[in-house]
C-alpha cells in the first residue's frame, strides 16, 4: 500500500450562525485556506470527497449536487460520505484510501454543518419505522451511558467539569474556536444548569456553523512539500448496531476494535507512551475518560483518575482536545475532520497558540450514531 500525507488543513470561523456566508461560502472558506495551507491549487486535486452529516440538520436534501462545482468538483470524481457524527473522520478515511490506492495523487476533503438554517433537536427527535425514539436529542440519548460509566468506575461527579475547564481554556487559544472562554472555573461549570443528568449546560457542546477542508496527497507529492507534512501512518473503522443484546454504551466494542486495530496497522504497542497528541471526539465532557479507556490509552475504570491528575491538560502527559474540541466547536458533519485535522496540525507544528511543543506522533478520533460509528487515524512527522 502507498504512503500518503495531510498537505495542508484549513478551517473555517465556528459561530452560532454565520449569516456572512451560503453553505457554499462556507465550504470554500475553509477549502482555500487548506489549498493555501498545501501550497497547492485546484488543477492539483484529482478527487474531492465531501461529508456531511444528516441532511435534517439543515433541511436540504443532497447539498452535494448543488455544491459540486463550487467544492471544485466540475469535472473530477465526487464522493458524498454519510456515518452520522463519524462522518468527518470517515471522509478523511475515504479520502486517504484513494491515494494509498493509487487511485489519485491529491484529494480533496471537505466536510461542514450549517446547523442554524434548520434546528438539529429536531431532526434527531424524529421517529423512523421501527426505531427506538430519541425525543431528548443527543444529550438524552448519551445521559444515561454516561450515568452507567459513573456507576460502573465511581467516578466522582466534578470530573465531568474539570474536562469542561480544560477544553474550553484550550479553545480560548484557537482562533477558529466557537466557544472561548479563558475565564471558566470548576465552580462556574457546576453551577451552570442541569440540562441531562448528570450533562450541565456549561458540560455541552454548542451548536456550531464551520467547515472543514484536508488536502492529502501520495508520496511524491509530500516529498515535493517545502513545508512539514503529516504522513498518515494508519487508519481505522468499525460499526456496530445501535441497539443489540449486549451491547456496552459505556465501552463500545466498535470502538474498541477500532483503536485495537489502528494500533496494530500504525506499529503502536503502548499508545499512552507512543502518542504525543490525541483530539478525542468529545460532545459531553464525561466522555473523555470513557474514550481514553475505550481506545486504550488507560484500563478500565481508570479513565477519570487520569483526567483527575491533568495528565490531559496541555502539559500533560498526555495532551487531549489542545484545540478545544468539540466541547468548543461542534459543526457536527465537520466535527470529525477537524479531529483529524488538529491532529495533523500538531505534528506539522501549525497549531499556534495551542501547538503542543515536540507533537511528533497524534490521534484523531470519531464516533458517530448511537456510538456505532468510529473512525480514527494517526499521523507523524515521520512515514
Amino acid at each position: 500500500m502507498r504512503r500518503a500525507a495531510v498537505l495542508g488543513t484549513g478551517q473555517t470561523r465556528h459561530g452560532t450562525r454565520r449569516t456572512d456566508v451560503s453553505m457554499t461560502g462556507l465550504c470554500r472558506e475553509a477549502i482555500d485556506r487548506a489549498l493555501a495551507d498545501a501550497g497547492t491549487d485546484w488543477s492539483q486535486i484529482d478527487a474531492v470527497v465531501l461529508g456531511k452529516a444528516p441532511d435534517l440538520f439543515e433541511g436540504v436534501m443532497m447539498p452535494e449536487l448543488f455544491l459540486a462545482a463550487s467544492i471544485g468538483a466540475a469535472g473530477k470524481p465526487l464522493l458524498r460520505v454519510h456515518t452520522a457524527g463519524s462522518v468527518g473522520g470517515a471522509t478523511a478515511i475515504v479520502a486517504t484510501s484513494l491515494v494509498r490506492a493509487g487511485v489519485h495523487r491529491r484529494v480533496l476533503a471537505v466536510a461542514f454543518e450549517k446547523q442554524s438554517e434548520s434546528n438539529a433537536m429536531w431532526a434527531l427527535s424524529i421517529q423512523p419505522p421501527f426505531s427506538a425514539p430519541i425525543t431528548a436529542g443527543a444529550g438524552g440519548y448519551f445521559a444515561p451511558h454516561i450515568r452507567s460509566y459513573i456507576r460502573r468506575s465511581g467516578a466522582p461527579s466534578h470530573i465531568g467539569a474539570m474536562v469542561a475547564v480544560k477544553d474550553r481554556r484550550n479553545g480560548a487559544l484557537n482562533p477558529y474556536a466557537h466557544l472561548r472562554q479563558p475565564e471558566i472555573t470548576l465552580e462556574s461549570v457546576q453551577e451552570s444548569r442541569m440540562l441531562w443528568d448528570p450533562i450541565r449546560f456549561d458540560e455541552t457542546c454548542p451548536s456550531s456553523d464551520g467547515a472543514c477542508a484536508v488536502v492529502i496527497g501520495d508520496e511524491a507529492a509530500a516529498s515535493s512539500s517545502d513545508r512539514q507534512v503529516a504522513w498518515i501512518r494508519a487508519t481505522a473503522m468499525r460499526t456496530e448496531p445501535t441497539f443489540y443484546s449486549g451491547k456496552d454504551h459505556v465501552n463500545p466494542r466498535a470502538g474498541a476494535e477500532a483503536a485495537a486495530a489502528l494500533w496494530a496497522a500504525a506499529g503502536i504497542k503502548d499508545p499512552l507512551n507512543e502518542v504525543d497528541v490525541a483530539e478525542l471526539y468529545v460532545p459531553f465532557s464525561w466522555f473523555e475518560p470513557m474514550w481514553l479507556e475505550n481506545v486504550g490509552f488507560v484500563r478500565p475504570g481508570q479513565g477519570w483518575k487520569f483526567v483527575e491528575s491533568g495528565e490531559t491538560s496541555r502539559d500533560g502527559c498526555l495532551p487531549v482536545n489542545p484545540s478545544g474540541g468539540v466541547l468548543c466547536s461542534n459543526p457536527i458533519g465537520a466535527s470529525g475532520l477537524l479531529r483529524f485535522a488538529e491532529a495533523a496540525m500538531q505534528v506539522m507544528g501549525r497549531a499556534g497558540e495551542h501547538q503542543v511543543t515536540g507533537a511528533a506522533t497524534a490521534l484523531g478520533h470519531a464516533y458517530g450514531g448511537g456510538s456505532q460509528f468510529f473512525s480514527m487515524w494517526v499521523v507523524g512527522r515521520n512515514p
